[in-house]
């Protein structure tokens, strides 16, 4: 027939198919429960790869790594199926107990489906590779304030750069002056600029960076970095940033350096003629632009006169400026008085932006001219800064005193970095630039507006107290560093006066009414005068002094009124050696900090007993001990031991006394001629605090072991103790910890041994001293080994100060260490 098409299809098979199809549909049905078990286990299986792959890729990612897309898509895709299966395995119940047909079909044909999509997404969890290293760009932009008059310097800079011969450049200067300005227009150059360089790399280094954190830095920069990096060793991570570079120009930029920086012990290759890589850095001496071996060395100066009033006027605007027609040449005047310095052209300029009338700009010029003639350069210990800050109320330290010294350091750490403040002497001491000094006083005081709230006369020659014409409004007084030996002055109405410095004077004597007023006063310091041996009664009405220092003074008896100072926190009597009793201290129940060091009072068994034990609140206390009977009872006093931080054995001779170094224990029976060395097993964090220690002339002290449990020593200093015969006696620590040995002297940052003619021993085997800065060995001709190798000291500039010839006869530990400690 015409047109007509036949297809013939074997019998067997179409039943088959048809067969297959029915046995499946029925299964949706008769095994809906078996698959639904089946669902939830591939499920939950599936969940256990997710969460095994989201580890994974956590650790690449905490490397620096970014996760593939592909990876990503799978974890979606992942959720979403997760999302489904729990909304169907939910319906489930309601589907079963149904009696519809259809219904019970239909949910059996979507988990069958849901099945088979499961298994899908486990068999693509497979992953070679989840991360790759993200992609970093030649060079990061520095947010820098717009800048005037350098573009000379900078240019300057450049076209040293440019020559082959100039791989490394020094920029010196001082603090404030715009050194890290400059490096961040070199750096911010290079951004939108063609150049060869193929990373641009910035680091802010500052004094006592360790290596490594520099390294991390770095790695940071490279892409790499990680916690896990952190506890790699220096080697390791120098090693990991030369592969890195291999091949490559680098430009390195060093902000803030204070002394040499080893750029081989980093991990970069020097800068060469044929690597052509450059190095450029920042410091505030210029030796250590010799230091670093610079091919050129670039002092950043103060702006000239007609730069810095460019720059003055940019922060100030055009707007002020030209709010009133004399202002122009008020503002001239106090642009000049900045000397030159951006620093304070930048914050004085900033802040009399806002003031545009020429009254306010007459007031800031008379002001910061008085200002100019009234302070001196200022220097200041840390710590010490630290405790006016507490006790002032300016940092809260009620509650937990580490975190309030935390706390202050942090904030000069912030105004070191700003170059408000400069460090120096080892970093404990602070120092300040006469003009930001100036700058702080005016605005502290509103502008000048409230001058009279803070009298200044450091250092001013003065003989007397100085006349004030309200002392209703005076908050802080500082006359220290000055001639005055008499204060007969009978103050009316000082209710706001908080802080009196008149420390470093000749004070002979105080009026009986002087404090009388004064209700309100937290700190008073009278330290280092050496004729007064007494304080009027009237310093009883100090009922707020939180602070009082006494140190260095000719004080005799401590005031009957100070029993009356409830609230007194700190009190230094430090080098009073003519103080012969602290009776009425037990009643300052409020004392955190007592500073006895170098005192002279005649610390008898009733006076640790009844008074320094009374003190529940004491957290930091500092002795000088000339009395075995009195160490005695000291060390068995868990508390105050346990705040301890400054203890000097002076002349104490502890043969034939029992004296334990545990709380609560005593030498056993029978042992009473046994000297100090005596110990039984100590709480390894007994001594926590102890950060000091100054053992001179003591008898029968044959070795330190204690020393092993003052985890925070930074100091020790021994002298003239001719039985000593080790440090850290291997017998005794076998003893207390076997074999799981404490590392000591992790933070110790000076050890000084001298006129020590028996000791043999510091430690029996090489110690890292992290920390460790100076190790003076000084007359002590039986030690002929240190507890160095190669490592010790490492990134901490450690000097040992010792006699050639002594030298020339010490077994060091290898060749390295010979080669770095007493180089030929």
């Amino acid at each position: 027939m015409g047109g007509c098409v036949s297809i013939s299809v074997p019998c067997d098979q179409t039943l088959s198919q048809i067969g297959r199809c029915l046995t499946q549909k029925a299964s949706y049905i008769r095994k809906l429960q078996e698959n639904v078990g089946t669902l939830q286990t591939a499920t939950q299986e599936l969940k256990d790869l997710r969460d095994d792959l989201l580890t994974r890729v956590s650790l690449e990612e905490e490397k620096g790594q970014r996760r593939l897309a592909t990876v990503q898509r799978w974890l979606s895709n992942v959720e979403t199926i997760e999302s489904h299966v729990n909304e169907l395995l939910l319906a489930s119940g309601t589907a079963e107990v149904s009696r519809s047909f259809r219904s019970r079909f239909e949910y059996g044909k979507k988990v069958f489906k849901k099945i088979k999509e499961v298994k899908n997404l486990k068999s693509r969890a497979d992953f070679k590779v989840m991360a790759e290293r993200v992609p970093r760009s030649k060079v990061e932009e520095r947010l820098i304030y717009p800048v005037v008059g350098m573009t000379a310097m900078t240019e300057k800079v450049f076209s040293s750069l440019v020559e082959d011969e100039v791989g490394t450049l020094g920029l010196y200067g001082m603090g404030g002056v715009g050194k890290t300005t400059l490096l961040s227009q070199i750096n911010n150059s290079f951004v939108n600029t063609g150049n060869d360089f193929d990373v641009v790399i910035w680091v802010v280094v500052s004094k006592d960076q360790k290596i490594e954190s520099v390294q991390e830095t770095i790695l940071r920069r490279l892409g790499l970095c990680s916690e896990e990096w952190k506890r790699i060793k220096e080697e390791e991570k120098a090693s990991e940033i030369k592969k890195m570079l291999k091949g490559k120009r680098y430009m390195l930029l060093l902000d803030d350096i204070w002394s040499k920086v080893e750029i081989q012990r980093i991990g970069f290759p020097s800068p060469t003629r044929m690597n052509r890589c450059k190095v450029v850095f920042t410091t505030r001496s210029k030796e250590v632009c010799s230091e670093m071996r610079v091919d050129v060395e670039m002092e950043v100066k103060c702006l000239a006169s007609d730069e810095a009033w460019k720059l003055f006027r940019m922060r100030v605007g055009d707007l002020t400026l030209e709010s009133h027609p004399y202002i122009p040449e008020a503002a001239r005047i106090i642009a000049e008085k900045c000397y030159g310095l951006p620093l304070a052209l930048n914050v004085i300029g900033e802040t009399m932006s806002s003031r545009k009338t020429i009254q306010e700009w007459s007031h800031a010029q008379d002001v910061l001219t008085s200002f100019a003639a009234d302070f001196s350069y200022y220097e200041i210990e840390k710590e010490e800064l630290v405790e006016y800050w507490i006790c002032e109320g300016i940092i809260d330290g009620n509650k937990d005193r580490d975190k309030a010294k935390n706390h202050g350091y942090e904030i000069i750490g912030t105004l070191v970095r700003s170059c408000l403040l400069m460090e120096y002497e080892h970093t404990e001491f602070l120092k300040m630039h006469d003009m930001v000094r100036e700058m702080a006083l005016w605005i502290t005081a509103d502008l000048g507006k409230k001058k009279e709230s803070f009298i200044v006369k450091t250092g001013s020659g003065l003989s007397h107290v100085p006349v004030v014409q309200d002392w209703s409004v005076v908050q802080k007084m500082s006359l220290m560093g000055n001639e005055i030996e008499k204060i007969n002055a009978c103050p009316y109405g000082t209710k706001k006066l908080a802080t009196l410095f008149l420390q470093n004077n000749k004070l002979v004597s105080i009026s009986e009414r002087f404090f009388q007023w004064m209700t309100e006063l937290k700190v008073l310091d009278l330290s280092s005068n050496e004729s007064l041996t007494q304080l009027p009664a009237d310093i009883s009405k100090l009922v707020t002094l939180q602070y009082l220092n006494l140190s260095s003074t000719g004080i005799e008896v401590l005031p009957f009124g100070i029993k009356s100072l409830t609230k007194l926190i700190h009190l230094n009597l430090e080098f009073t050696h003519k103080l012969k009793s602290l009776v009425g201290i037990s009643n300052l129940l409020s004392l955190q900090v007592l500073m006895l060091f170098e005192s002279s009072i005649p610390l008898n068994n009733g006076l640790v007993e009844e008074e320094l034990k009374s003190l529940e609140n004491l957290e930091l206390l500092t002795l000088t001990l000339k009395d075995a009977f009195v160490m005695e009872r000291l060390l068995n006093i868990h508390s105050l031991v346990n705040f301890t931080r400054h203890l000097s054995l002076d002349k104490c001779i502890p043969n034939a006394v029992r004296i334990s170094l545990v709380a609560g224990s005593s030498a056993p029976s029978g042992h009473e001629d046994r000297p100090l060395q005596h110990m039984k097993s100590p709480n390894p964090m007994y001594f926590r605090s102890l950060s000091r220690v100054d053992i001179v002339n003591c008898e029968g002290l044959r070795d330190l072991t204690w020393l092993m449990y003052a985890p925070s020593l930074t100091n020790l200093h021994v002298e003239m103790s001719f039985q000593t015969e080790e440090i850290i006696s291997r017998e005794k620590v076998m003893k207390i910890d076997g074999k799981k040995l404490t590392t000591p002297f992790l933070k110790l940052e000076s050890l000084s041994l001298v006129f020590l003619y028996a000791v043999k021993s510091i430690y029996w085997g090489p110690l890292p001293f992290p920390a460790l800065k100076y190790l003076k060995i000084h007359r002590c001709p039986d030690l002929r080994k240190l507890p160095l190798d190669s490592a010790s000291g490492k990134g901490c500039g450690l000097v040992l100060d010792a006699y050639k010839e002594w030298l020339r006869d010490v077994e060091w530990e290898d060749e390295a260490t010979k080669n770095r400690f007493c180089p030929t």
